[in-house]
């Protein structure tokens, strides 16, 4: 398939969201990536289900919702209710993964794991076929405008491999540091979705952005 373009809210003026939701509505984006932090496994707070919420009845494109939290499970309800389309929840954050990624599915979401920097590909040897899509953080997660680490475009190769090995449909999305650089060597890595903050809301034209980084 062609690969997507998930821009992160994280980036986004918060004092006219629906300015910023609208134009992501008419541009090319083909997903909304929402990153829920909770200062605890990852040092940053960001935002929680009331914004969410919110989003629902104005956000058209699908939600893709990423919890950087301890206990993701505990949330699975809440997160379904806001009509998200994929729930990603950190590997390192789940003690019960299969159990975990089983619950989501059940209520009707796509299932996302998501890796950080340091952890390898081979984690997913015996998940990798129950998820819907993969996440490979390119930055170390909990703020936005980090430098792009140079190794992910290696593990997109890798994880790309394993996906291939065993036959699988599973997706590939990529989150930090992404720009018309760094993207199109990940796209040409095997990567399917690209999740852009900085790059794509602190563009002077951020429409033509996201046009340039779907035309890679």
């Amino acid at each position: 398939m062609k690969h997507l373009i998930a821009p992160s809210l994280l980036s986004a003026d918060f004092l006219d969201l629906r300015k910023e939701v609208e134009m992501i509505n008419k541009s090319g984006a083909d997903w909304l990536h929402l990153d829920i932090m909770d200062g605890v496994f990852v040092p940053n707070i960001s935002f929680g289900f009331p914004v969410l919420n919110a989003l629902k009845p104005i956000c058209q494109k699908p939600m893709d919702v990423h919890l950087m939290i301890v206990e993701p499970q505990k949330f699975i309800p809440e997160v379904a209710a806001t009509g998200a389309y994929m729930m990603n929840v950190h590997y390192e954050a789940c003690t019960h993964l299969h159990r975990t990624v089983a619950a989501i599915k059940e209520t009707g979401m796509k299932a996302g794991v998501t890796l950080n920097p340091h952890a390898p590909i081979c984690l997913l040897e015996d998940i990798i076929q129950d998820v819907d899509m993969v996440l490979l953080m390119s930055v170390n997660p909990g703020f936005a405008g980090q430098r792009f680490i140079e190794h992910s475009v290696d593990k997109v190769v890798r994880l790309r491999e394993m996906i291939d090995r065993k036959g699988l449909n599973t997706w590939i999305e990529v989150d930090g540091g992404v720009n018309l650089e760094t993207g199109k060597r990940l796209v040409d890595a095997g990567a399917d979705v690209l999740v852009a903050g900085n790059f794509v809301f602190k563009s002077p034209d951020p429409m033509q952005t996201i046009k340039d980084l779907k035309a890679l």
